[in-house]
């Protein structure tokens, strides 16, 4: 019942704050010729046995783009996560978020057992895709917020729905302005031998004194405040044998090469803003 409220409330963000553009974006720049399918998932064997709710957002239409973050098209989330199409298609767009607190404590979450890609593992504050959106008729709505390239629009707008959606913050206790891009990063991992990523990443950074937190209990099954100490505790824990500590790859990457870097100078985190693309191997 709470996860078919959450598609509810999620439903009423999108109409609420999602459709209401700037002029930029009132024209979706993915061309007839490029656009893929709409995909009926209701008999599909791969999704067979999995949490509902999570086997229906699996109909979502990811962003996809090539190596370069160059535009390509869209797909459905499960056809951008699978391993057998990984290995010859096309990156998608993604973003990870990684909020701090007034004590400069970042909040990690731990995905549910629910979620289709990567299970109960810990990762950063909310990580998922800005999306491509379809007009009720299936269509291809006719605004497109979260493609929006100027000032990274598109995937902050993107990070503020899913905060709601996975943690339950509304958009005035994490507004727009609160959410600064730092970089990107380019990776491959396998979540098992069926699911995978394969993503352009944008990171996100935000800081707020306070933040009330209602988790989704279909996507997040913890959460945690963590100093930088801490965090080092637990990736150390992650990486011992048979230990019950697991990280989500983009986090452990982006926790190892990047993220010490911004965590130190946070109070002028624009200072290691750029538009690179850092490649990592697969993982």
């Amino acid at each position: 019942q709470q996860a078919v409220c959450t598609l509810a409330m999620l439903r009423s963000f999108l109409a609420l704050h999602c459709f209401r553009p700037s002029r930029a974006c009132a024209v979706s720049p993915l061309t007839p010729s490029v656009l893929r399918k709409k995909n009926t998932m209701s008999s599909d064997s791969v999704l067979s046995g999995y949490d509902p709710v999570q086997v229906e957002l699996m109909q979502e239409k990811c962003i996809l783009v090539d190596e370069n973050d160059k535009v390509l098209g869209y797909d459905t989330k499960k056809n951008c996560h699978l391993n057998e199409k990984l290995n010859s298609g096309s990156p998608h767009r993604a973003f990870s978020l990684f909020v701090f607190d007034g004590a400069r404590r970042l909040l990690l979450q731990k995905r549910a057992a629910e979620k289709i890609t990567f299970p109960d593992r810990w990762t950063n504050t909310v990580c998922s895709h800005p999306l491509y959106f379809e007009a009720p008729g299936g269509e291809a709505a006719q605004e497109q917020p979260e493609l929006e390239d100027k000032d990274y629009l598109g995937v902050r707008r993107a990070a503020q729905r899913k905060i709601m959606q996975e943690l339950g913050v509304p958009p005035e206790h994490l507004p727009l302005e609160d959410i600064r891009f730092v970089r990107r990063i380019l990776y491959k991992a396998e979540s098992d031998p069926v699911w995978g990523e394969y993503e352009v990443d944008y990171c996100l950074v935000a800081q707020r004194d306070s933040m009330p937190l209602a988790p989704n209990k279909n996507e997040v099954s913890d959460t945690q405040w963590v100093t930088m100490s801490e965090l080092q505790e637990l990736v150390a824990e992650s990486k011992k044998e048979g230990s019950s500590v697991v990280l989500t790859p983009w986090f452990e990457l982006i926790s190892r090469s990047l993220l010490p870097t911004w965590w130190e100078g946070l109070d002028n985190v624009e200072q290691f803003r750029s538009d690179a693309i850092e490649r990592f191997g697969e993982s």
